[in-house]
């Protein structure tokens, strides 16, 4: 990852703001590493930056896939190589800017040659609750089970699915862990892990979801039409489809996204605290000005040093 500056943190928190100005600012292009944002059709219900931060500098996977396309950290580890590539020939640096763990954690460290996915299980898995998931992960892996995120059934099933077929002990350390040390997962590379105090973000989120409701995201997501099965992962999709079949209230909606989201972000923030060894940057206390102006000259340097 030579040429390569991370900025990484929970959503709402303002990573593609900040991005955007600092590569302004150091001639760089920004990747980004967000599981949903990479889709095309629901640029409100995932938050993708908004017109004019877009103009601030070149932006790479953004919209850059159908909704019916399926994605994982190794399909998304080729789709963003490509692209670094391209930006580190014109001698430029490249910041990948995003709050999907797994997806950055593939750049950062690579990732394990594992089996693809069973049509048929997938299929079998995929009737099952998360809670008989987890009980099924026990039995194939119990150490895997132990380290992964049981309130995410896509993940289980893709454990279960490895742990059908290779040792258990391979399994293990292909399931990202949230509790390794940073020490342990340390790589060569250079970035920032942005965060903010939690009422802050908390009321950055709440604020953000009110705002999309009154840009139209419920009309956005009307009008969409197959979604495979990455993107129906999306967060609140599934309660404005609710919405839309009159089985819940837009106050309910819009509170049930609020508080899955700020579920989200803790996650995010566990995820990143344990996962990386960038450096932690609070936004809530250091003054934006003074944050781009540090990680710009940062970016600059690394295109000096090579």
């Amino acid at each position: 990852m030579k040429g390569v500056f991370f900025i990484v943190g929970p959503t709402a928190t303002g990573k593609s703001e900040l991005a955007a100005e600092v590569a302004c600012r150091s001639n760089a292009e920004i990747i980004s590493a967000d599981a949903f944002q990479i889709y095309r059709g629901l640029d409100l219900l995932t938050a993708k930056p908004d017109a004019a931060t877009l103009a601030k500098a070149p932006h790479h996977l953004i919209g850059a896939l159908a909704l019916t396309e399926n994605l994982n950290a190794e399909r998304f580890r080729k789709l963003a190589l490509n692209p670094i590539r391209e930006i580190r020939a014109r001698r430029k640096a490249a910041i990948v800017v995003g709050g999907s763990g797994l997806y950055v954690k593939a750049l950062t460290h690579g990732l394990s040659r594992l089996p693809g996915a069973d049509p048929k299980l997938r299929a079998e898995l995929n009737q099952l609750s998360s809670e008989e998931l987890r009980e099924k992960l026990i039995k194939l892996d119990p150490e895997a089970a132990r380290k992964i995120d049981i309130k995410n059934p896509r993940r289980l099933v893709r454990a279960i699915e490895i742990a059908s077929v290779i040792p258990s002990e391979i399994a293990a350390a292909a399931i990202p862990s949230s509790s390794a040390p940073a020490a342990e997962m340390a790589a060569a590379t250079t970035g920032v892990f942005v965060f903010r105090d939690r009422d802050d973000l908390y009321a950055r989120i709440n604020r953000r979801v009110v705002e999309m409701f009154a840009s139209g995201v419920v009309e956005e997501v009307r009008a969409i039409r197959e979604v495979g099965e990455t993107a129906s992962q999306t967060l609140g999709l599934d309660k404005i489809r609710d919405l839309i079949a009159g089985t819940i209230s837009k106050p309910e909606c819009i509170a049930a996204i609020q508080q899955a989201t700020r579920r989200y972000a803790k996650r995010q923030l566990t995820w990143f605290r344990r996962q990386t060894n960038f450096e932690p940057l609070n936004l809530s206390s250091q003054g934006r000005a003074e944050a781009i102006s540090g990680i710009s000259q940062r970016v600059r340097t690394l295109c000096v040093k090579e």
